[in-house]
């Protein structure tokens, strides 16, 4: 598995029984604590492999640090993600730095898993139900953490749903089974689920009373605390979208915010759907959403309702 589809890592099948999954990611910071920052990063990266339905067991550091900097903001960025990594289980094997004008950190992560067993983003079939296992919101809180437009609590929790791996979401998914699964970062909700939905040749309607937000968030967008990711990806990828009338601009920009470690995205048929939401919420998973319908191919891939 590659590019074909858009899919969140690929997959390298070594034999019948064992494929590797490789993914990589970093970014700059998006809070000021650079322990919080270095753990964002890890769990960012991991979730790749967590989408593809693998177990990532080892990891490379990547870093872009300025040599006018003390080392120890550099020390703390390696701690935060050295301790995510660890909670995951995963090794971290070394890694790269170059010198750079503005701090970055990530990993390149491998994963391991059967072929048999490898979840897709292109298997959504009409009668699914999509699941949403995190509430959205975490680029407009961070943009507006970097504006000084938002308070500690509104922060602390948005750091916290960044930080919280995907692993007891995947494997609650793993135990109750899905056509198909992504995991949220960049394109927002809506960009990730367009690309579910061109794969799977279905499409995708949304309820927007249905959609798990963090707290906050709405006020912030409402005060213009959108960041250039989320515009960008409501003006490419939300113009392909059909948008009810009462589905305000504001609700739009919310569906298009860029994600930061976000949750999973999994259409599964409507009868394991209870089972799912049960598992999830018994695992402590932060949401457990049932957020809309596949159905057959329409006029557009994504449609939202109110």
């Amino acid at each position: 598995m590659g590019i074909q589809t858009g899919d969140d890592a690929a997959v390298y099948r070594l034999s019948d029984e064992l494929a590797i999954i490789e993914t990589v990611d970093y970014f700059p910071p998006i809070v000021d604590d650079p322990y919080d920052f270095g753990a964002i990063a890890v769990a960012n990266a991991l979730s790749d492999v967590y989408a593809m339905g693998g177990k990532p067991i080892l990891g490379l550091n990547i870093v872009g640090f300025p040599d006018d900097v003390s080392k120890s903001v550099l020390g703390e960025i390696l701690r935060g993600g050295a301790d995510k990594a660890q909670e995951a289980g995963v090794l971290i094997g070394g890694g790269h730095t170059i010198i750079d004008r503005e701090p970055k950190y990530g990993m390149a992560v491998t994963g391991v898993i059967s072929p048999k067993e490898v979840w897709t983003n292109a298997g959504a079939r009409p009668g699914d139900r999509l699941v949403l296992t995190k509430p959205l919101g975490t680029g407009i809180i961070t943009t507006a953490a970097m504006n000084g437009r938002t308070d500690a609590a509104i922060l602390s929790a948005a750091v916290w749903a960044m930080k919280m791996l995907n692993k007891e979401a995947a494997e609650a998914v793993r135990e109750r089974g899905a056509n198909a699964v992504t995991d949220v970062t960049g394109f927002g909700l809506i960009g990730h689920l367009h690309t579910m939905m061109e794969a799977s040749g279905t499409t995708a309607h949304l309820q927007m009373s249905a959609i798990p937000l963090l707290a906050g968030a709405r006020d912030l967008v409402a005060l213009g605390m959108a960041p250039g990711g989320t515009a960008r990806n409501l003006a490419t990828v939300g113009a392909k979208t059909h948008w009810h009338a009462d589905v305000t601009g504001e609700d739009q920009l919310l569906l298009c915010d860029a994600q930061t470690s976000g949750g999973l995205l999994v259409s599964l048929p409507e009868a394991q759907t209870g089972a799912l939401v049960n598992a999830l919420q018994a695992r402590g998973v932060l949401a457990a959403a049932v957020i809309g319908t596949v159905t057959a191919k329409g006029h557009a891939p994504i449609e939202v309702g109110p």
